[in-house]
């Protein structure tokens, strides 16, 4: 049975689904004190038609500003000049959230529930009208048979009024193991081990993602069966980490030797590897003998919300969860936070954050700068 794990932490909510082996299939992350708007209903205010881009620019709450196709509008696709106007107030949900330096994709296609709930917010100016569903809401509706585990007991509760008593558990430790952790850890770095050996390599860019395939000692044996055997495995760990990493846009991947005709032969195991992603696709082996994906854009990929390599912020929140941690197994204790002047300004900067880092140790975290320092550590201090 598949099942969904939330684990809370100060400032984020990590979340990951289970398949029936336990092994990790699909990874969110999320910072609801900036949260990345999917699924949120608005009230906006187009501010330009842009024809030759086949969509106009909206005005949202917050300064932001959204880009709405005309293929969005209504129930039947004409240009946008003729579909809406300059200053017109549209009632749309967010379909993409921000990436790359790009705004959000919007949409003006809402359920009848969903216009009515715009329609009924006080008049005014752009507003946010509803936030999206997290992301243990959206797996648990794409997974109807899997059980929700979290160790957040106000989660819980929220969970249980959107789900069912039954389908949500509150577990009193933390639900993700040294395992998951683990590989959690992978997922913040451009390395991946293989399974017998060799290793991809995951380098994001602008423009696409590179995936290698580096055969590590079995690139100088002459069995060619146990290149095969490890390409194998590298495609379908590549499919994975696509979807883990949210991985997005143009994906190029190499394996690792092999003819072309040889080659040929992965394209099989590859669509069908990233066959339960349904935002992924295999376009093809193109004439450099790499191995073509294109994967939709939703969320922004996990390295830009961490940061590649780590952020101040990424790094500020692991500590802040180390801490939460160490005082749960040990409470009572005074702790700091000694940490460079970028990792506390993130952390400030970032709603929630040390409030509920304070709650979590049952008292207040003392802050200590260092400036030479670099990322942050947790510490215990002495009482008095």
């Amino acid at each position: 049975m598949t099942l969904i794990l939330l684990s809370a932490s100060p400032g984020e909510w990590r979340t990951a689904l289970l398949d029936e082996d336990e092994r990790l299939a699909a990874f969110h992350l999320e910072r609801p004190g900036r949260p990345d708007g999917l699924g949120d209903l608005h009230r906006a205010r187009v501010t330009a038609l842009a024809p030759a881009m086949a969509g106009a620019f909206l005005a949202m709450a917050g300064g932001e500003t959204g880009f709405l196709p005309e293929s969005a509008v209504g129930a039947a696709k004409q240009p946008i000049a003729r579909a809406i106007s300059e200053g017109q107030y549209l009632a749309v949900r967010v379909t993409r959230a921000a990436q790359g330096g790009k705004g959000p994709r919007l949409t003006a296609r809402l359920t009848p529930a969903e216009a009515a709930r715009v329609a009924a917010a006080p008049a005014g100016g752009p507003a946010l009208i509803a936030r999206g569903p997290v992301a243990a809401l959206r797996l648990a509706r794409a997974h109807p048979e899997a059980m929700l585990r979290t160790d957040s007991a106000p989660l819980a509760a929220r969970l249980r009024a959107a789900l069912g008593p039954a389908r949500v558990a509150l577990s009193h430790a933390p639900v993700f193991d040294e395992a998951i952790e683990a590989e959690l850890d992978l997922l913040a770095g451009p390395e991946v081990p293989l399974p017998g050996g060799g290793r991809l390599l995951i380098h994001p860019t602008p423009a696409l993602t590179a995936i290698d395939v580096d055969a590590g000692s079995i690139a100088g044996t002459r069995d060619p069966e146990a290149q095969l055997r490890l390409n194998g495995a590298a495609v379908a760990e590549a499919a994975r980490q696509i979807r883990l990493r949210s991985l997005a846009g143009a994906i190029l991947l190499d394996v690792a030797g092999l003819t072309a005709k040889r080659r040929a032969t992965l394209a099989g195991p590859l669509a069908a590897a990233l066959a339960p992603d349904p935002l992924a696709r295999l376009l093809g082996l193109g004439p450099l003998g790499l191995f073509e994906i294109q994967r939709q854009r939703i969320h922004p990929p996990l390295h830009e919300l961490l940061g590649w390599p780590l952020s101040p912020l990424s790094q500020g929140l692991a500590a802040l969860r180390r801490a939460a941690r160490e005082a749960a197994a040990r409470p009572g204790r005074r702790w700091a936070l000694r940490a460079a002047p970028a990792v506390l300004t993130a952390l400030a900067d970032l709603p929630g954050a040390l409030e509920e880092a304070a709650a979590a140790l049952g008292t207040p975290l003392q802050l200590l700068v260092e400036p030479g320092r670099s990322g942050a550590e947790i510490e215990e201090r002495p009482h008095g």
